[in-house]
Parts: structure tokens; C-alpha cells; sequence
């Protein structure tokens, strides 16, 4: 690998008429992340020019948005959805539950760090004013970044934590959320798997059919995907994809982002799941949803 060599190369596919939109792809798409930045870097000492400006100026729409999501380091990336879905034009509630929904302790610790940073605020001080009641206290603590992350179970603690679950839901009239939200995300993960075995014994129906039931809206969204993620986090991203592409329309936003976040961490593992999942393979999906060189990017983060 050679980042002078690369930085030449994409330049040269902007330079002049016209733009080298598969060069571009070719290039970008064999670099990982840490690569691209050593570029993004050369590019500027070695040709004096500013690589993201330029491939603003050059390419447009969703194919522009994969390639400078690309381009922008993984925390960033995640910090800059997290502020476009509470400053766009109303709030994208589904972005913000699957990033928070889905990064680790550490993740979470870089993406609060960035976000001051990059935005003189907090992310929770975003949070709070831009969401509200039990859905806002969900996001707030797993924001916070704050789970078990051990591997310790204590079988004693889990039946209790899924009497209370069970107690605090099917049991009673009405629901207690904040009972739900304590155990769901502060456990760590093979707790929370133990505490699933236990309540589907208790209530004789899984957690996910009972949080269906007792809850809806953004709050049921949230603490669904924390029980997917917990479960089977590349079947969880499998699904975000899915929905995003089957129907009429496609959200482009969850499909980029998926795509571009997850591309280098468990895309292998998203692939498997979808196609167990859906009876067909994520690149058939894309492409006969997508098309021109949004299709030919996205193919290339999903390999094979």
C-alpha cells in the first residue's frame, strides 16, 4: 500500500472533464479505514488540495454520501448520523437507536468524547432536548455507555431479574418501563442471555413478544434492537438492511449507514444472517434495489 500512489490515483480520476466514478470505487474500496486516512492526509501535503472538498465538488446524491462516509474515521461517522438524525428536519429516531443500541462501552466513551468536541455539547445534552419521556431516559443511559461488560452470570440474579421483568409487565396491568429498562441495559450480555432462557420458562412467551405487547413506539424500537443486539447483533444489522430495502422505496439513510459503518467489523457475519434470514443474499437484495454507482459501491463494501 503506498498512500502517496493512491492519492496520485484518485486524483487523477477527478482531474480534468469528466470524473472516474469506478476508479474512484476501485481505489477506495481496497483501502480499509486507516488507510484511507493516511491518503486523505497525503493527499493534502503531496498535492495540496483538500481530498474531501474535491470529491464533494465531483460526485452527487447517495453515491457521494457512501464514498465521504468512507473517508470519515469510524467515530466520526457514528457522531456526525447521531447529530444529523437530531438536527435534520424532525428527528430520525431509528439511527439513534441503532447506534446506541449496538456500540460498546468503548465505542460509546469515543463517540461522547468526539461529539464535545465536534459540537461544543454533549450528545446527552442533544438527547435530552431533542427527545422525550421513558424513550429519552433509554437513549440517555445507553449513552452513557455503561454496561457490564464482563462475562459472569449469576444464576440466582437472573431468574430474579426475569421474575421482575415478568412481574413488571405480562403480570401486571399497565407496565413498569423503568424496570425493563434497568435490567436491559445495564446487564451484561451472557446475563441477559441467561435471564431470556428464564423468563420464556416464567411468562411462556419470549421477551421480545412481551415487549411487543406491553410497550410501542420509539421506546418499544429501543429496547427491541438492545435485545437483538444482545442476541445476534450481525442478525440485528441484517434486519436493519432488510427493512430498509424491501417494500416501496428505499431508506437510504440506514442503508448507507449500515453498509459503510459495519463494513470493516462483521459484514461477513451481517451476510450469513440475511441470507439465513431471508432466503436470499444481501448483494441480490442491493442489487435490485440500487442502481448506477451507489449499486457499484455498495456491492463493493458487501463483497462476494
Amino acid at each position: 500500500f503506498s498512500a502517496e500512489q493512491e492519492a496520485h490515483a484518485l486524483r487523477k480520476a477527478m482531474k480534468g472533464l469528466g470524473t472516474d466514478e469506478d476508479a474512484i470505487i476501485e481505489i477506495l474500496t481496497k483501502l480499509n479505514v486507516s488507510q484511507r486516512q493516511q491518503v486523505l492526509i497525503t493527499y493534502k501535503s503531496s498535492i495540496g488540495r483538500d481530498l474531501i472538498d474535491d470529491l464533494k465538488s465531483e460526485l452527487s446524491g447517495n453515491f457521494e454520501r457512501v464514498i465521504i462516509g468512507m473517508m470519515t474515521p469510524t467515530t466520526m461517522y457514528d457522531v456526525h448520523e447521531l447529530r444529523r438524525a437530531m438536527k435534520g428536519a424532525g428527528t430520525d429516531e431509528g439511527c439513534l437507536i441503532e447506534i446506541l443500541a449496538s456500540r460498546t462501552n468503548e465505542e460509546i466513551r469515543r463517540i461522547n468524547e468526539n461529539y464535545k468536541c465536534q459540537y461544543g455539547c454533549t450528545l446527552e445534552e442533544d438527547i435530552v432536548s431533542d427527545t422525550s419521556s421513558l424513550f429519552r431516559r433509554v437513549l440517555v443511559s445507553l449513552a452513557t455507555g455503561n454496561r457490564d461488560e464482563g462475562t459472569y452470570v449469576d444464576d440466582a440474579l437472573a431468574q430474579q431479574d426475569a421474575q421482575c421483568l415478568y412481574e413488571a409487565g405480562e403480570k401486571k396491568w399497565g407496565t413498569d418501563e423503568v424496570q425493563f429498562m434497568a435490567i436491559l441495559c445495564t446487564r451484561n450480555r451472557y446475563h441477559l442471555l441467561r435471564v431470556f432462557d428464564a423468563y420464556r420458562g416464567i411468562a411462556n412467551k419470549d421477551i421480545t413478544d412481551s415487549i411487543k405487547s406491553e410497550m410501542s413506539g420509539d421506546l418499544e424500537d429501543a429496547l427491541l434492537a438492545v435485545v437483538k443486539c444482545v442476541r445476534n447483533k450481525p442478525a440485528y444489522f441484517a434486519e436493519r438492511l432488510y427493512k430498509s430495502m424491501k417494500g416501496l422505496g428505499t431508506d437510504d439513510n440506514t442503508l448507507i449507514r449500515v453498509m459503510v459503518s459495519r463494513s470493516e467489523i462483521d459484514m461477513l457475519d451481517i451476510r450469513r444472517e440475511f441470507l439465513t434470514m431471508y432466503g436470499k443474499s444481501l448483494y441480490s437484495f442491493i442489487k435490485g434495489d440500487c442502481s448506477g454507482d451507489y449499486r457499484k459501491v455498495l456491492l463493493r463494501l458487501c463483497g462476494g
